[in-house]
């Protein structure tokens, strides 16, 4: 079996990605803990790699690898569309995480991929939009919308019974039990978010060995590939990416222990719930969604809906903005190099 070095330089790719994955992603979950001071900033980073890790031994059906694997038809896939699309995914989060964006990993990825491989159809002469699988595309493009909402409303109900709850607790008193709880919703996020997330990779890491034809399907993927996936994106989580910290943890809404038992335990429940039905949801969008929430049960304007509208756009612009990089980088490589 002769492995190319394309195939190596994808791979390497594609595991940098993760981590960077995991240092632009580590605000999702850490950003309430630290802003309510229940843990220091290295001891919160050191909490969330942990469980990004420790989802590598429950998340075994890997749905949501599966969905990004289909992301482009068979034939459109080649080890030059898969670098193209990881080149640009690297690119956008970088751009992103330089100016404290909490954009979509997740949908950079897609969206990158799906680029490079409608830029080879439209090379080879083919329709471009037959290069993809528009029904995962268009279940990844809704959740742009959906998970958000969905974690806005969790967070809105979790907030509201915990406060039927502990209406009668002295402050004092609930505010302690708040802080540990807050330990625990963190890390369940945490969880979710590596069990959701480093699949975006392994997903992309078996289409490669697919196509080099070292594995026959996706269900042959080595044991190796989820395992350095789960590595990577807990080594960047360790990394941290406080700009991203400091927006999502003070910018949209000033967050308490009790909000931020709220707002990560609604981001952990609606992530779950979209990797059981294997939806590439972004945990970013989700826990934004998730604070909005908890901002809107205090009162609506709570929330900074200035703060919150930039975000939409770099929502809304992640998925173009990749595809357009990605087939730049593909022609680039065709036409070019």
């Amino acid at each position: 079996m002769v492995i190319s070095t394309l195939l190596i330089v994808v791979v390497i790719l594609a595991i940098a990605f993760d981590y960077i994955n995991g240092f632009h992603d580590a605000a999702n979950s850490i950003a309430t803990i630290v802003s309510t001071k229940v843990l220091t900033p290295f001891m919160a980073v050191l909490w969330a790699a942990i469980f990004n890790f420790a989802a590598y031994f429950y998340f075994t059906d890997h749905k949501v690898a599966n969905t990004i694997a289909k992301t482009v038809i068979d034939e459109y896939i080649t080890l030059e569309v898969i670098f193209a699309g990881l080149v640009a995914a690297i690119s956008w989060n970088l751009f992103t995480w330089y100016y404290g964006i909490p954009s979509s990993s997740s949908h950079t990825l897609i969206g990158g991929f799906a680029g490079s491989g409608m830029a080879y159809a439209w090379i080879m002469g083919a329709n471009p939009i037959t290069a993809v699988n528009q029904s995962a595309i268009l279940k990844t493009v809704s959740f742009i919308v959906l998970a958000p909402i969905l974690g806005m409303l969790m967070a809105i109900i979790i907030t509201l019974i915990i406060m039927n709850i502990a209406k009668k607790s002295r402050p004092a008193v609930a505010e302690k039990w708040f802080k540990i709880c807050q330990l625990i919703s963190s890390a369940a996020l945490s969880f979710a978010h590596g069990g959701n997330d480093a699949q975006k990779v392994m997903g992309i890491i078996a289409t490669a060995l697919i196509a080099e034809q070292i594995i026959p399907n996706f269900e042959a993927m080595p044991a190796w590939v989820p395992l350095s996936c789960y590595a990577a994106i807990a080594a960047g989580t360790m990394s941290g990416g406080w700009k991203i910290v400091k927006t999502m943890g003070t910018k949209i809404t000033k967050v308490t222990p009790l909000e931020g038992v709220a707002a990560e335990a609604a981001g952990a429940v609606t992530l779950g719930i979209t990797e059981h039905f294997g939806i590439p949801a972004s945990t970013t969008h989700t826990i934004t969604g998730s604070i909005i929430g908890v901002g809107v049960v205090k009162r609506v304007s709570a929330v900074r809906w200035g703060v919150t509208i930039s975000l939409l756009w770099a929502w809304i612009l992640t998925i173009p903005v990749s595809a357009v990089l990605g087939g730049l980088t593909l022609a680039i490589i065709h036409y070019i190099l």
